[in-house]
């Protein structure tokens, strides 16, 4: 495109004077917009490849623009964030000419230019080409400092990226440059102060980098002990510190390359396949001494930018930690390791849960976690900064930096990121001394846990992040497989997000014979005789018969076990045709199934079957099959199915859990999600197969967490799920658990339509009571929920109403498209209505005489039922529109009229106008009694007269007027004031 634009500009000036040329370009941009952008992009394009004429081009775009320099701005981002990398030295020297001409003539969006250049100068780069751009972006901000000063924003991220790249400007050649950015960084932190404040607590954190150099000594000297000379706003360094840092920020400090990189590995690479990532990155922007400043970049980039969705998180896409590990474990130098776990645990310091994000605090604690079992030194590492921060960050905020903690401890186990904090804290694999600070520092989370009690799910499960209990687990920060591509080109998709630009490397089509040759010098004579003899037959057979001599080589007692990883690679490069068919016979018989178990690879199955736990050769052939699934994952579904599939293992099913704790993964629970997970993307027939027995063998993995069920129902057509629903009613299949499905329905709201309408026809096959569930009606929004609340619905009409459901119904906002509560109760008062009646009787009395303690007293399982009197008579006055042109007699019952005459009593005059029509059945009601007012409340419990025509007939006015109000009333965050008034059941509107 733009070769095509400076062949136009060219054509139209060719061999005119100067002033031709300009009276010809500017006739040509008059005639249309492409016209224009054809002209200014074929100029930007000569400034750019032709140094000798780029003055005069510039001054003809700036004559003949049309729009401000616009199309020239988009096009130098786009520039910057796509190409900047690939520019020859030519126009990368002219593009900041460019940035340059434009900011001294004041263009409007320039400051958006330089924010982007500012982005390119990578952090822990001190090559020629990164060095000149830092200070040639740094010369255009000290010569066109008063225009620097008009921006709030610019100044903020131009003292961030000075004030991290200083740290890598320590080399005495480089001194120059790094006072230049000291004095630039020191002028506008003394002169806009305020503007470098909106950093947040980061700018502490690079302050604190830099506190060293002499002038910055005397800026921290003020921070801490004259905060006024700053600014008279400026309260103190805690004001900074309880700020969390924008993601403009965090993320300004990743060029554009390495942001993509990181945003595709968080959101396309498999967990086990990020190895070559890693090594790519590793080789483009961390293999250099000075590099190891980045790590901290990285670090909080990932903390505060990455969120990934639910999604993903309930996905098997390599997760947060598992980077951040990686990070960790490759640091060389100590100082780097110190700023990398300070980067980790900076959200942490002055964590407040209404500020911050827990998303922010998260990948701390899972590495942690999942470190303990393979690389136990990392966790104890953590722990023990974690301790020592408290004290040491800053000894006058050490109260506070110990609440941060503290804080984010307590929201972690809240949110139910880990369920419990003792098992990390309270290890035998940390040291004893590291125990005891842990112990003195943090003794409320150190105590095991009591036996699991019922799990409140009242409690909302943090929508957020519910599938971080997800547990995706240990072993490898790199694993295998999968590659970065280094090709950038991409095809423009118009209005599209722009794509990621390299791709997993796709299995080959045509097969290569395998090739054992790397390993086979590992082996012994004997073995590798073996693994040839396996190699050369292709008869299934003989191959049996070889692979059990191989099991024999390794059950003897001088077998070597260095040759283990050897073996698994030969094996498992042998069998890979095996691991790539269907495991699943066609048809399910008894003979297809014995025959489906018979292949070599399965050998190993039955020797271990076969055997006695406390026989010593059982270890060692579960220690052969962890090598084989490090090489080979779907080794542990192909496991599941020979358990479920062969005769000989009838009843072995827990052989499993002895395989998945010698794996790398060493947890039943991580290493069965993700071999499902496997499954599921290899063969949904045999997730199927296999999903009756997973259920009922491993039911605390299983029933605990709505991970498995939704990996399940992502993938079932509706012929599976009749087939589940018929395994659940036969009694074969339990899927849902009374203490944990509450917890699991409300996972599942964030599911997609057929995933939730599966789940909920699944848990209606079990006879599990409504009762248990209907606390989740008040997660359900009618607009975002319409799934949840249909399937409820048809499920409460079948329900005789109980006191509980009548609650957490009328607990529903009031809102004139929400059907929901109207329907239900209309259908109940038709087929219950004495039932229905006690029951809302119940519910207005309980509301009208506890205005004060009410909230108090209510239990935490109810802490999200707002129900309020106001709310009960509205939902009444819709269910009396609702009646009101029916025969239905449901309010001419003694119970509801005794309960309105109850309420009327001690209400306001404001409740009493608006809910005047639903009063006047209880003044009815009143005056059909023979006793005088004052004796009401003993009246008989004789029905009084029926009148069919109790509710007045209403016009379309009064029930619109009875809708708006409803709308103020939801608009108006009033209720809990109106709570603690003593005098009345509610107070008046005006309060």
């Amino acid at each position: 495109i733009l070769e095509r634009c400076v062949g136009i500009v060219q054509s139209l000036t060719n061999g005119l004077s100067e002033r031709e040329a300009n009276d010809v370009l500017t006739a040509n941009v008059c005639k249309g917009l492409q016209q224009h952008e054809e002209v200014c992009l074929g100029l930007f394009t000569l400034v750019l490849t032709e140094p000798a004429q780029a003055q005069r081009c510039y001054r003809d775009l700036t004559l003949v623009s049309r729009d401000g320099m616009n199309v020239v701005l988009v096009k130098i981002n786009q520039v910057l964030m796509e190409k900047f990398l690939k520019l020859q030295d030519i126009p990368r020297t002219q593009l900041v000419w460019l940035v340059r001409e434009l900011v001294k003539s004041g263009v409007m969006g320039a400051d958006g230019v330089v924010m982007t250049l500012l982005k390119q100068i990578a952090g822990g780069d001190i090559s020629t080409k990164n060095l000149w751009l830092a200070e040639s972006v740094l010369d255009i901000l000290l010569e066109q400092k008063e225009w620097v000063l008009k921006s709030g924003m610019l100044i903020a991220m131009a003292v961030y990226t000075y004030l991290r790249l200083i740290v890598d400007h320590g080399a005495p050649n480089l001194v120059p440059l790094r006072q230049k950015e000291v004095d630039f960084c020191i002028s506008m932190l003394r002169e806009k102060f305020m503007e470098c404040l909106i950093i947040g607590r980061d700018l502490v954190r690079l302050l604190q980098n830099v506190a060293r150099i002499p002038e910055m000594e005397l800026l921290w000297r003020d921070l801490l002990h004259n905060p006024q000379v700053l600014s008279p706003q400026f309260t103190g360094i805690l004001q900074l510190l309880t700020a969390r840092t924008s993601r403009k920020f965090l993320a300004c400090r990743l060029t554009p390359d390495m942001e993509t990189k990181l945003l595709f590995m968080t959101s396309r690479v498999r967990f086990g396949q990020q190895k070559r990532y890693q090594d790519w990155f590793q080789r483009q922007y961390l293999s250099t001494a000075e590099s190891q400043s980045l790590r901290c970049d990285l670090i909080r980039y990932i903390c505060g930018v990455v969120h990934p969705s639910n999604e993903v998180l309930s996905s098997d896409i390599l997760p947060r930690w598992a980077i951040i590990g990686w990070l960790l474990t490759t640091c060389t130098s100590n100082v780097a390791a110190s700023n990398a776990k300070l980067a980790l645990f900076y959200d942490w310091l002055f964590f407040n849960p209404e500020k911050d994000s827990i998303m922010n605090i998260e990948p701390a604690i899972l590495v942690m976690h999942h470190s303990m079992k393979p690389h136990p030194a990392i966790t104890a590492t953590l722990l023990d900064f974690m301790c020592r921060i408290i004290p040491h960050f800053f000894p006058p905020l050490e109260s506070q930096v110990r609440q941060g903690i503290f804080n984010s401890l307590n929201f972690i186990m809240e949110k139910r990121v880990l369920a419990h904090l003792a098992p990390l804290f309270d290890n035998p694999k940390l040291d004893r001394e590291l125990r005891s600070m842990l112990r003195e520092r943090f003794p409320e989370f150190c105590s095991s846990p009591s036996p699991p009690t019922e799990v409140k799910m009242e409690e909302t499960v943090s929508l957020e992040i519910d599938n971080h209990v997800l547990d995706k687990e240990e072993g490898c920060y790199d694993n295998t497989e999968a590659a970065f591509s280094d090709d950038e080109e991409e095809v423009n998709n118009k209005g599209k997000k722009r794509e990621f630009r390299f791709h997993p490397i796709k299995e080959a089509v045509m097969e290569e014979p395998a090739d054992i040759t790397p390993w086979l010098d590992q082996l012994d004579d004997t073995m590798k005789e073996k693994v040839l003899q396996l190699q050369k037959t292709s008869d299934p057979e003989t191959q049996c018969e070889v692979m059990q001599e191989i099991v024999d080589l390794i059950l003897e007692e001088d077998f070597d076990s260095e040759q283990m990883s050897a073996l698994a690679s030969c094996l498992s490069e042998l069998f890979k045709d095996h691991f790539r068919g269907d495991v699943l016979p066609e048809e399910i018989t008894e003979e297809s199934l014995e025959e489906s178990v018979c292949k070599p690879v399965c050998l190993i199955f039955r020797n271990l079957v076969t055997m006695q736990e406390d026989n010593s050769g059982f270890s060692v052939l579960l220690d052969m099959l962890a090598e084989l699934y490090q090489k080979q994952p779907k080794i542990g579904y192909h496991l599941l199915y020979y358990l479920k599939a062969s005769k000989a293992a009838n009843g072995k099913m827990m052989l499993y859990e002895s395989f998945a704790q010698a794996t790398a993964l060493g947890d039943l629970h991580t290493c069965l999600m993700m071999d499902m997970k496997a499954c599921q993307e290899d063969d949904v027939r045999l997730l199927c197969y296999l999903t009756p027995s997973i259920y009922s063998e491993f039911p605390d993995e299983t029933l605990r967490s709505g991970e498995l069920l939704n990996m399940i129902v992502a993938v079932i057509d509706s012929t599976q799920l009749q087939e589940l629903m018929c395994h659940v009613m036969m009694g074969n299949l339990v899927m849902f658990r009374k203490d944990s499905v509450l917890n699991i329905l409300i996972q599942s709201l964030d599911w997609e339509t057929f995933e939730q309408y599966s789940t909920w026809q699944l848990f209606l096959a079990h006879s599990i009571p409504l009762e248990t569930i209907i606390p989740i009606l008040q997660h359900l929004k009618y607009k975002e929920h319409p799934e949840a609340l249909s399937c409820l619905l048809l499920q409460l009409r079948r329900e005789k109403p109980t006191e509980e459901m009548v609650k957490m119904v009328l607990s529903r906002p009031c809102h004139p498209e929400d059907q929901f509560t109207t329907s239900i109760l209309r259908h109940w008062a038709s087929k219950y209505d004495d039932t229905l009646g006690e029951h809302i009787k119940a519910q207005l009395i309980k509301n009208n005489n506890q205005p004060r303690k009410r909230q108090s007293l209510r239990s935490s399982s109810s802490k999200l039922a707002q129900l309020t009197l106001e709310q009960i008579l509205e939902h009444m006055d819709n269910l009396r529109l609702s009646l009101s042109n029916t025969k239905n007699n449901f309010f001419t019952q003694t119970p509801i009229l005794q309960a309105l005459q109850h309420v009327q009593a001690s209400c306001d005059e404001a409740h009493k106008m608006r809910f005047s029509d639903l009063f006047a059945l209880a003044e009815e009601y009143e005056d059909s009694q023979s006793k005088p007012p004052k004796s009401r409340r003993k009246a008989p419990a004789s029905s009084p007269r029926s009148r069919k025509g109790a509710a007045p007939p209403t016009n379309n006015e009064e029930e619109s007027a009875s809708s708006s109000a409803s709308d103020e009333e939801d608009s108006k965050p009033k209720a809990p004031k109106r709570k603690r008034k003593g005098s009345s059941a509610v107070g008046s509107d005006s309060d």
